[in-house]
């Protein structure tokens, strides 16, 4: 996963989810960028401007652990 790299140009990227869309704050969101290495080709973002871009394999992880109950204490903080 890498943090620290220009923002994608959020136009060209193709929108899979947004999260939380009760407001206009600028709820992250989940997008993939057809462009980017394949190693770079989910994004999200979050409200404060900030982006993470990785992997297909990272995220399809990152799904799982979530599925399994491991990040639910994240959830409840």
């Amino acid at each position: 996963m890498s943090s620290h790299q220009q923002a994608p140009d959020l136009s060209s990227l193709e929108p899979l989810a947004t999260f939380c869309g009760n407001c206009d704050c600028g709820c992250p969101q989940l997008y993939v960028d057809p462009s980017a290495s394949e190693d770079r080709r989910v994004v999200i973002t979050d409200d404060f401007g900030q982006h993470v871009q990785m992997s297909a394999t990272q995220f399809a992880d990152l799904v799982n652990e979530a599925k399994e109950g491991r990040l639910d204490t994240v959830a409840s903080a």
